[in-house]
């Protein structure tokens, strides 16, 4: 595994990384890098802190289980969607009061936008205790 620290000297400005592997120090100054090492150093730097956020988040998945059983519950009690409520919720708890009555699949709850089929058959003459379910 490679541990890596960057460094900035203050008499210059010149970055130097420090490379651990398996308790081996490396101090190289990319400066004296070419672009095929640098580039190199590079993707060798994103595999390790890819592997390093795949580990912080399973630590963090970890604490965040331990912490929600210190109060009695489960992480999916915790974070799970509630079925109805309030604008966070998906789709309408509100009782549909009006059907169109061409397609009783078609309701509307009374609140918002009045939908196309409502409007037509309200200027074709229907009064709304027609539509009312």
């Amino acid at each position: 595994i490679f541990q890596v620290d960057l460094l900035i000297s203050s008499k210059k400005l010149q970055i130097i990384a420090i490379l651990w592997k398996r308790d081996r120090k490396m101090t190289i100054n990319i400066y004296e890098m070419s672009r095929k090492e640098l580039v190199s150093l590079k993707s060798d730097i994103e595999k390790i802190l890819t592997k390093l956020h795949i580990k912080e988040k399973k630590d963090a998945l970890a604490a965040a289980k331990k912490a929600a059983a210190e109060y009695g519950f489960s992480l999916d009690e915790l974070t799970a969607k509630r079925s109805t409520g309030g604008a966070s919720g998906t789709g309408s708890s509100a009782e549909p009061k009006f059907a169109n009555p061409e397609d009783s699949s078609q309701t509307w709850t009374g609140k918002g936008r009045q939908p196309l089929w409502y409007k037509s058959a309200i200027a074709s003459g229907k009064s709304e205790e027609d539509l009312a379910i």
